[in-house]
Parts: C-alpha cells; sequence; structure tokens
C-alpha cells in the first residue's frame, strides 16, 4: 500500500510541473497562401519589392525595376554592389541588405536605391558584426535587422532591433524547430505583419511564422505556413496587401494572398 501511495503521488506531481509547463507553441503548417500572379524578370535571383505601379527583381549587383501593368523593364539599377539580400520600401526608396558572402570577414551593410535615378549607395554600413546581413526593415520607428550564419554555425543567426539613432535595443536568436529545417543555409527574408515575425529560409516554399518572447532572448515559433515562392527574400505588397517574392528557378516574381 505504501508503494501505491508512493507511485499516486508522484503521478500527481508530474501531472502538475506537466501543467506548469509552457505551453508548446504549435510547428504544423497552420494555413497557407496562395499565387495571384507571376511576373518573369530574370533578376529575379535574391528577391522581389513592389509598390503601388513598379516591382523591383533583385539579384546580386543590380536591382531591375518593371512596370507593374505591363511587366515590361523600365530600368536597371547603377552603383556598386557584391551580394544583395532583400528589399525593403519605406518613404518612397528601397533599402536592400547587402554583404560581401561568402568572404569573410563578413561585412554587412544597408544599400539604399533612389527609384527615380535607380541610383544605389550605402545608407548603413555595419562592418563586421558578426554575421551576414540578409534582411533589414523598418517598422514602429526601428529597424529590425537579421544577421545570418551558415553551415555548422547557423544556429548563431540573430536579429537585432535599432532605434532610429541605430543604438541596439534588443537581440534575439532563433529557436531550433525553424534553425533545424534550414540545412546549412540560413535564413533570407523577413517581415513584420499583425504583431508577428514573418520569415523565409534559403530555398523552401516555407513561412515561418514568429513572435517575441514574454522574457528571454529565443523568438518564439507561432506556426508553419505553405508558400508560393521559393525562400529567399520577400516583402509586403501595399497593392494587395499580401507579399512578393520569387520563384528563383523559373526567374520569376510571385505574388501572393493569405487563404
Amino acid at each position: 500500500m505504501c508503494r501505491f501511495m508512493n507511485l499516486c503521488a508522484f503521478l500527481l506531481l508530474g501531472t502538475a510541473a506537466s501543467a506548469a509547463e509552457p505551453r508548446v507553441l504549435p510547428t504544423e503548417q497552420t494555413h497557407a497562401w496562395t499565387s495571384t500572379a507571376t511576373l518573369a524578370a530574370p533578376e529575379a535571383n535574391q528577391a522581389a519589392a513592389a509598390d503601388d505601379k513598379h516591382v523591383y527583381a533583385i539579384t546580386n549587383s543590380v536591382v531591375a525595376k518593371y512596370d507593374r501593368q505591363t511587366g515590361r523593364r523600365v530600368a536597371v539599377s547603377t552603383g556598386e554592389a557584391q551580394h544583395l539580400n532583400s528589399g525593403f520600401l519605406w518613404d518612397g526608396k528601397l533599402y536592400c541588405a547587402h554583404s560581401n558572402y561568402p568572404k569573410t570577414p563578413e561585412l554587412s551593410e544597408i544599400k539604399v536605391l533612389d527609384v527615380e535615378s535607380m541610383r544605389l549607395f550605402t545608407f548603413k554600413n555595419f562592418g563586421n558584426f558578426g554575421g551576414s546581413l540578409t534582411w533589414a526593415v523598418r517598422h514602429d520607428g526601428h529597424w529590425w535587422c537579421n544577421f545570418a550564419r551558415y553551415g555548422a554555425e547557423n544556429q548563431g543567426t540573430f536579429l537585432v532591433k535599432f532605434d532610429a539613432e541605430w543604438k541596439e535595443s534588443g537581440r534575439w536568436t532563433y529557436p531550433p524547430a525553424v534553425i533545424g529545417k534550414l540545412g546549412q543555409y540560413s535564413l533570407s527574408g523577413g517581415v513584420l505583419r499583425e504583431k508577428h515575425l514573418l520569415v523565409t529560409g534559403h530555398d523552401d516554399p516555407l513561412l515561418f511564422r514568429l513572435r517575441l518572447p514574454g522574457e528571454g532572448t529565443v523568438l518564439e515559433l507561432v506556426g508553419l505556413q505553405a508558400v508560393p515562392f521559393t525562400g529567399q527574400g520577400f516583402a509586403a505588397d501595399p497593392k494587395t496587401g499580401g507579399l512578393v517574392g520569387i520563384n528563383r528557378a523559373k526567374r520569376q516574381v510571385v505574388f501572393a494572398v493569405e487563404k
């Protein structure tokens, strides 16, 4: 009887301990995005962005500007670039994450494109910040920048929040459930949307939905979503309220809305 009572007490304590543990966030796919249109663009190699009238296809060294209605290329950027990674439209200009990947030491900066003159120049130089800048967006008066690490060190990929004067005000890493799906690659694209952080890997049609943790420095995975673009850099589409990404293999810009 004594052993039986001890066993019951043990089980009750185990149940109470389990109930006190944080809720495990879902990692299965929740909802999905569907393609509404595509645009052929040889430069759709690294990322895409769009405004109401134009689409911007981004490859390593140039950004090409396309008429959104006709699909015709109307201009190509000038200015030096080695490895453009993503683009974010803000205040009439396109801000592109840029690095010297795969060279070392890793040097990162934000390039800005004047979409009228199509001149590309440096906006913010991070130097060697500990990773390759793959995406940067401005949200609620702050800059959010992702610095990628690769191979066996990709678990060290980190997100930094900067204020308007570029003072660091927060830094987070990604949970194992995200890093485990990246292989030897890292996170290539990201936007903030409806209080969530949406990020993509290198080549899978999969979007990770995350949120800032209540405490600690590891982002929380909320869920996964299928997307019709193959990883890489993507951006919010102001015309549809959806997203715009790329299919690298087909050299297409892909427009998507949430189902």
